[in-house]
C-alpha cells in the first residue's frame, strides 16, 4: 500500500463529502466565469472555502484551456503549525482529499536532496491547510497530474527560487503558490494594505511585501524573483476579504489570486 497523507481539514475548511465537495467547487468556478490566458503560476488564498473560495476559483478558471496538457504541479505554502529551517517535503507516495489520491512525483521529489534547504519531514505536511485546500481545486479543474508538494518554513526568497528554478519544467508544470494576505486588520486598513501588496506582486517586487501583508511572503518572493528572471509579468484578478464574503468588518484577513505568464 503506497504511503498516504490523509486529509487534516476536510470538514473544516471544504466538505468532506465528495458529492458535496464537487458541487461547491463547480459552483464557485461557475460564479467566478474566469476567462483569460492560462498562467505558469498561480497565487492562491487557503482559507475556509466559505471565505476565500469565490477569490481562489477566480484563479483557478483560468486553468481550464490547459487541463489535459498540466501533467506536474509544484505547490508551496507557508507552514503555519510546525516551525523548521527551510522546505519540507513528505516522504508520502500520494496526498488524499474526498476527491481522490493524487500520485507524488516522488523521483522529483528525491532529486531535491541535493538542496541543503530541502528536508523530509512529514510532521510540517501532518496538519498544514494551506496545502491542502488547494488540492480539490486542482482534483477538479486539471486532469491526471502527479504533485510536488513543499511547506515553506523559515527561509529566504533565494532559497525558494532556487528550488521553483529547478523544477520549473515546460508547459506540463503549473506552480501554485498559496497565500493569504494581511491578517485581523479592519476592514478599511485592510484594503489599503493589501492593495499595496497586490500592486509589490504586480510589479515582482517580494521586497516591498512586509511580514504581516502575506502569510505567505516567502514562497510569493521566491516565486516573484524566478519570474522576474524569465521576463514574466503577474496580474491581479482578485483581491477581497473576508469582510466581503463571510466574515465582519473589524478584523478580516486578506485575499487576493494572482496569475504569472
Amino acid at each position: 500500500m503506497p504511503k498516504l497523507r490523509e486529509p487534516a481539514v476536510a470538514g473544516m475548511f471544504y466538505p468532506d463529502d465528495p458529492a458535496t465537495l464537487r458541487r461547491q467547487i463547480q459552483t464557485l468556478l461557475d460564479e467566478a466565469a474566469a476567462t483569460g490566458p492560462a498562467p505558469k503560476a498561480i497565487i492562491a488564498p487557503h482559507a475556509g472555502y466559505v471565505y476565500s473560495g469565490p477569490v481562489a476559483a477566480s484563479v483557478y478558471g483560468r486553468l481550464a484551456p490547459v487541463r489535459d496538457r498540466i501533467r506536474r504541479v509544484v505547490l508551496l505554502g507557508p507552514s503555519h503549525r510546525v516551525p523548521f529551517q527551510g522546505l519540507a517535503a513528505p516522504s508520502s507516495e500520494a496526498f488524499r482529499t474526498p476527491l481522490g489520491d493524487i500520485p507524488l512525483d516522488t523521483e522529483a521529489i528525491a532529486g531535491l536532496s541535493g538542496f541543503p534547504q530541502v528536508q523530509i519531514r512529514d510532521d510540517a505536511h501532518a496538519w498544514e491547510h494551506s496545502l491542502e485546500v488547494q488540492l480539490p481545486f486542482l482534483q477538479t479543474v486539471l486532469g491526471e497530474f502527479k504533485l510536488i508538494p513543499l511547506v515553506v518554513g523559515d527561509a529566504g526568497y533565494a532559497e525558494v527560487r532556487e528550488v521553483l528554478d529547478h523544477l520549473w519544467g515546460g508547459d506540463e508544470t503549473l506552480i501554485v503558490i498559496s497565500s493569504d494576505l494581511s491578517h485581523y486588520h479592519d476592514y478599511d486598513t485592510a484594503r489599503a494594505l493589501d492593495r499595496a501588496t497586490s500592486v509589490a506582486i504586480e510589479a515582482l517586487a517580494p521586497e516591498r511585501i512586509d511580514y504581516d501583508h502575506a502569510c505567505g511572503r516567502t514562497p510569493v518572493g521566491g516565486l516573484l524573483l524566478a519570474a522576474r528572471a524569465r521576463g514574466l509579468h503577474a496580474h491581479t484578478l482578485d483581491l477581497r476579504n473576508s469582510g466581503d464574503t463571510a466574515g465582519p468588518r473589524n478584523q478580516v484577513v486578506g485575499y487576493g489570486a494572482y496569475a504569472i505568464d
